[in-house]
């Protein structure tokens, strides 16, 4: 399960995909410069988008892949 609080080096790791779709949405995940250790939620948030809405979105999209 995608939790917000997971970094976005760990959701690399367990979903290779993810950051394909996250940056159809807008999210770029790995920047140069920008931490991989943050969360997702503070990604997700950065960008202005509901946090609870792209959670759960990712959980039907990806968390069912493990």
């Amino acid at each position: 399960m995608i939790k917000a609080e997971d970094t976005v080096e760990d959701l690399l790791k367990d979903y290779p995909d993810i950051d394909a779709y996250l940056i159809r949405k807008g999210i770029r995940c790995v920047l140069c410069g920008e931490p991989v250790w943050s969360t997702i939620g503070d990604l997700i948030q950065n960008k202005g988008l509901d946090v609870d809405k792209v959670i759960s979105e990712l959980n039907e999209k990806f968390a069912g892949s493990e």
